[in-house]
Parts: C-alpha cells; structure tokens; sequence
C-alpha cells in the first residue's frame, strides 16, 4: 500500500518501456525498482534516505575539471563516452543514491540546429534572439536521429551504474523560451514575461516549440535506461502564480506529456517525474498538476510547509500531498560543519512529514563547494534513521515481527 494521498479508480498503466529497461528487467543486478530513490518516490519506505545534488557531476570535482579541460560545454554533451565518465565522478567519489545525465538544457536546441553557444561565466547565448512570429516559424524541428548521441550515453551510463538508477532531464518550456527570448540570460526575464501578454500567440507558440524539444530529449532518456526524470524551470520564480498557469503549466504539462506512456503518476510502475523551480512556493500545486510524481523545493521553504500547502489544494486528480525533494540550502555548504549538520537534520526532519522525500539542495552544488564536504554530507544522511510513514510500504528486508517491535 502507498502513502500517497490519491488512488487512482482505474486501473494502473503499464510503463511502454523495453523490456531490459532497469525498472523491469528481472535481473536483480541491473533493477532500480527497489533502489532508495525510487521507492521514496513511489512513497514507499526506503532503507535508507536517498541523496543526490543537483549538480554533483561538475565544477566542484577535480575529475570534472581535469577530464573537461579544454572541451567547450556542449561539445563535452555530445561525447558519449565522456558524458558517462561525468555522469558517474558523484557517484563513485560520494556515494548517491542517483546519477543525474550529464548534459545541459539547451543541448535540445543544439541538436535541432539552433544556434547557441554557453560561454563560459555567462551561460547560454543566442546567435539570434527569438521574438517574432517570424522567428518562432523558422525555428528547426528536431529530427529523432539526432537523438541518438543522447540515447548512446545514457545506455553507457546505465549498463555501468547497475541497480543504481540514473535520473534524466530536461530544461521545462518557460525557462528554455526565456532563454530564447532574452537571446542570453536575463535577471528578471522581463522579455518572456511581457511577450506573454503583449503577444500571447507568439509567445504560445515558442512556448509549444519549447515543450516539444523538452518532452522528445526526456522521452529518449527514459526509454534508454533513465529510472526517473526531472523537468527543470529555473525561472519560473520570476512569475505570478496566475502568469504560470495561464501561460506556462500548459506548455510544461505538454512537455511531460511527451513521456506519459512511461513516467509520471498516471503510470505507477513507470519512471517518477520530478518538477523543481526556484521561487516557486506559491504555486507548488500548480507545478504538481503538470503532471509531476513529485516536487522539488527551494530553501524558501521548509518542506513541512510545502507539504502543507500541497496538502491543502488538491489537484483535478484528487492529489494532494506528493514526496518531495530538497532542500539543502547550498550557501550552508561552506558553513562551519556544526552548522550544516544542524540545517541537513533540519531538512530530513522537515521531509518527514511528506509521503516521500529525496534529500538534496535546494539549487545546484557552487562550483567552490568543497567535494570532501558533500561526502560527509551524504555519509550523515544515509546514517539517519529513516521514518515509518502511515500506510508505507515496508523497507526492503524488514519483516513483520522487526516492524511490531519498531512500532
């Protein structure tokens, strides 16, 4: 039985995923269904709290800086073997209970033939901004070949992690259009945020180009061995609550969508889709009903509050509550360790009240973070007990006569 606030009255979808997929081969080496991560996002008990950061395969790992070295960002994207070799530095250095796809949100864009660059201490560039009617009309359609150097990596990622799972991703619409827009990054985004109402149908069509590309670079994730997805809106904070689903959940729900054979909560035994945004706490349900399994919580909140709020507005679905990941404040990360260690307890206490939670931060590692600290951080997680939630799954390996004598 779940602890997830919502059964659904039909009967569950079986996940279009191949049969060696890891989350249903029967091979127990390669399995990710009894893995941390997904039991807790499944809002089952795991054995012990799972952990990744966003992040961790980066700038903080001198195997990163050593291996990128003199490789441009997207170019490194683009390198199979390259891409696994970073996707699985966290993993081997801090033991995660995850390996996040190493890539980038406007990989998608590269791939269709768009042009754009990221400079190094600037991000992602533009050759040409896309403000027109014009210029949404001649953008390129993704050709599905060119998916294959993304399909290629992550079945090398997953033949090498095992039972661990690896977590795929995708920039949402929002944030990939304000990109677009801007033609660079921007610190208020006030380019999308006015197209969306001086010129709402161009603005919907760029928005529906982004949510295209975004669903077809998580789908090739998912069917090549990614366990779970993450569909990223970094700016979304920058927007009222109604300006979100007016103008952007539709195009985010339309992303998801592109996988709803395989992931999210109308396909139980598929991968879990997680929705993360910065500055998003009013409108957590609203990022929910895009079609997320779970939600992903900045330092702005504590995560018994977002449950809370969660919990109090209900979905079309019927769903409330769902497990949440977060939310580690990553400016801690350079404290004295008495004062992460009280913030990380913090947090896992805070998550105990949701029907799941995925420890991470509350943003991406600070590329100064020093590596040996995220280690120990990990290491205090995992030796924190793990709560039994009412109605939960048991953990793997605990009987009945151990849960008696726990309760």
């Amino acid at each position: 039985m779940s602890a997830l606030s919502h059964t659904p009255e039909t009967p569950a979808a079986v996940p279009a995923l191949p049969a060696e997929h890891p989350l249903r081969t029967e091979d127990p080496s390669r399995s990710t269904v009894a893995s941390p991560l997904l039991r807790a996002l499944r809002g089952q008990r795991p054995d012990r709290h799972p952990v990744w950061f966003m992040r961790q395969a980066g700038r903080s790992l001198p195997e990163y800086r050593r291996v990128r070295e003199g490789i441009g960002m997207l170019d490194s994207c683009l390198m199979p073997d390259l891409v696994r070799e970073i996707t699985m530095q966290p993993v081997r250095r801090h033991d995660v209970d995850a390996a996040i796809f190493f890539s980038d949100i406007v990989v998608p864009l590269r791939l269709a033939g768009v042009d754009v660059e990221i400079q190094p201490g600037v991000g992602p560039v533009l050759g040409q901004a896309v403000r027109t009617p014009d210029d949404v009309a001649a953008l390129p359609v993704l050709e599905d070949a060119a998916l294959d150097v993304i399909r290629e990596a992550v079945a090398a990622t997953v033949a090498e992690l095992g039972p661990r799972p690896l977590i795929g991703f995708a920039g949402a619409p929002f944030t990939l259009a304000a990109y677009m827009v801007e033609g660079r990054p921007s610190r208020d985004h006030f380019g999308p945020r006015r197209m969306m109402h001086a010129d709402p149908e161009t603005w919907a069509a760029l928005a529906g180009w982004a949510a295209t590309v975004s669903g077809q670079f998580l789908r090739a994730q998912l069917e090549s061995g990614a366990s779970a997805a993450q569909l990223f809106d970094s700016w979304a904070g920058s927007l009222s609550a109604d300006d979100y689903l007016e103008h952007v959940q539709p195009h985010s729900t339309a992303a998801l969508a592109h996988v709803a054979d395989l992931a999210g909560p109308g396909v139980p035994d598929g991968a879990p889709l997680l929705h993360f945004g910065t500055g998003t706490g009013e409108f957590l349900h609203h990022m929910r009903d895009a079609g997320a399994t779970a939600v992903g919580v900045d330092h702005r909140l504590t995560l018994a509050e977002a449950h809370r709020r969660l919990s109090a507005n209900p979905g079309p679905d019927g769903r409330g509550a769902v497990p949440l990941q977060g939310n580690i404040d990553p400016a801690l990360l350079a404290a004295p360790w008495e004062v992460l260690e009280a913030h990380v307890r913090d947090v896992v206490a805070s998550g105990a009240v949701a029907p799941g939670h995925v420890v991470n931060l509350a943003h991406g590692v600070p590329p100064e973070t020093d590596a040996a600290v995220l280690t120990r951080v990990v290491e205090l997680i995992h030796s924190l007990p793990v709560p039994e939630r009412e109605g939960q799954d048991p953990a793997p390996g605990v009987d009945a006569t151990e849960r008696e004598v726990r309760a």
